[in-house]
């Protein structure tokens, strides 16, 4: 008995329905209810007010800082794994950190970064005084770009290992420079593996919230951390759903706009 190809969808119609349709829907349902559980549009109205939209900003200057970095990192790294003779099993152990619990990396870090950690024990022989590293901006951006690496790596790994290398040697040929090369023929050929490193760094960047309370102290207030904050202390389900909703809508918006293939795939 043959199954049908509109029955063999029913399995993921009904994962999605349950599992992303209907949190959705319930998010947008709580964005509507004050702390009474009466209808209102207020969290929409105070979601727009100058302390959630300063919020909003800086989530993105965060998030665009950490994906910037972490492309700086990932994409000639990625470009080195293609040429060394072991590269999957290299591209294994840059993974396998990822593997690892989050908050067992976060608190590592904070024991690195601390005051009495090992970075500041070897400052210490060089007669440096010991330097607040926790808590700051940096050992932040720090420790969310090395969260990020692998999954940024990965998908240019792909799109550099699949280049044709012939078109290269072309370039080469008709004389140009190294520079021009990787301009006009590299990076445009595998700018969809950047695409997607963009995507899984970006959108999830937006919504940190326990690096920003155990690396960050609280001094970096995300999306991510504003919504903890609402539901687990204020107990403000509206106001952090209100603010999910809009999370929703930017994440949504910058996957259209990283997920455009490029023309033809022509390099100009």
């Amino acid at each position: 008995m043959k199954i049908s190809s509109k029955s063999s969808l029913i399995p993921y119609v009904l994962w999605i329905i349950v599992f992303v349709v209907a949190p959705i829907i319930l998010v947008v349902y709580y964005s509507l209810l004050d702390l009474n559980g009466n209808f209102t549009l207020s969290n929409y109205k105070n979601f727009f007010s100058a302390s959630y939209l300063k919020m909003t900003i800086t989530s993105f200057w965060y998030a665009f800082l950490i994906t910037f970095f972490t492309l700086v990192v990932a994409y000639p790294t990625a470009y080195l794994l293609t040429k060394t003779k072991y590269k999957q099993i290299w591209l294994i152990l840059i993974i396998v950190p990822s593997w690892i619990n989050l908050l067992l990396k976060t608190y590592a870090f904070m024991g690195i970064f601390g005051l009495y950690g090992p970075i500041n024990a070897f400052l210490e022989v060089f007669g440096a005084v010991p330097t607040q590293i926790l808590f700051t901006d940096f050992s932040f951006i720090f420790v969310a770009v090395y969260i990020f690496i692998p999954f940024m790596i990965l998908p240019i790994f792909n799109s550099l290992d699949k280049l044709d290398k012939s078109l290269i040697y072309a370039a080469r040929d008709l004389g140009a420079s190294g520079w021009t090369t990787f301009r006009r023929v590299i990076f445009p050929l595998t700018i969809d593996g950047v695409k997607s490193g963009i995507q899984v760094t970006f959108i999830p960047a937006l919504s940190l919230f326990m690096i920003t309370r155990l690396i960050a102290g609280n001094k970096v207030i995300t999306l991510g951390t504003a919504i903890e904050q609402q539901f687990l202390v204020a107990q403000n389900w509206g106001m952090g759903s209100t603010i999910a909703v809009f999370l929703i809508l930017i994440m949504v918006i910058i996957m259209l706009f990283t997920g455009y293939q490029t023309r033809g795939g022509r390099v100009r």
